[in-house]
């Protein structure tokens, strides 16, 4: 998978961006909330956060988690 553009999703009635992250880029490891498990570095994976928050855009990127991509895809309701 490589890095691609960042698009709009609707879930449960909310907005997110999603945007993906490539092998090279995950140079870091972080918690995914889906499962709860480590990604790993070098692990292609998303990066998510709220597309329609109330408190705006620079609270919305603050809170934003990197996901699995499966977990994402069967993920927040």
């Amino acid at each position: 998978m490589t890095a691609g553009w960042r698009r709009t999703e609707v879930r449960a009635g909310r907005e997110w961006n999603v945007q993906p992250v490539s092998e090279a880029q995950a140079v870091k490891a972080y918690l995914c909330p889906g499962c709860g498990l480590e990604i790993d570095p070098g692990v292609a994976h998303l990066v998510t956060w709220r597309a329609d928050g109330v408190l705006g855009d620079a609270a919305d990127l603050a809170s934003r988690r990197h996901w699995h991509t499966h977990c994402w895809r069967i993920g927040p309701a």
